[in-house]
């Protein structure tokens, strides 16, 4: 793992029109295959990133690890059509469902919830050639 903190933090802005946040980006990890970083709450919550030589898990389970976590996963499109993947804490819901109206976005579906991973599952057939 190779770790470059920005000092100072880059400051830029995101979002649209007023509505502009400033992010502060405080650095960069370099992870080899089958390496992983976990972030920590101050509730105690963890997410995991980890590294694979195709890629990267960039979550844990939705439905097992970030539950048990507390953090519930929410599908998310913004005004220009492109789509997230939210954490959000639980407990906190109401502060998501400000930003989201705020930003202009809406809540697709919550993708740690059975119901809507089934019904996913069951519009794409696992192992075929329509997803790869």
């Amino acid at each position: 793992m190779k770790i470059t903190e920005n000092k100072p933090p880059r400051i830029f802005q995101v979002g649209f029109d007023h509505e502009k946040i400033d992010i502060a980006d405080c650095g960069a990890i370099e992870l080899a295959a089958n390496e992983q970083v976990t972030f920590h709450t101050p509730a105690g919550g963890e997410y995991d990133v980890a590294r694979k030589d195709f890629g990267f898990y960039a979550t844990p389970s939705v439905n097992g690890r970030l539950k048990r976590f507390n953090f519930k996963t929410a599908l998310v499109k913004n005004r220009i059509d492109q789509f997230f993947i939210l954490l959000v804490e639980e407990g906190k819901e109401a502060l998501f469902f400000d930003y989201i109206a705020k930003d202009r976005q809406e809540l697709v579906c919550w993708l740690d919830q059975e119901a809507n991973l089934e019904k996913i599952a069951a519009i794409f057939t696992p192992g075929t050639d329509a997803n790869r």
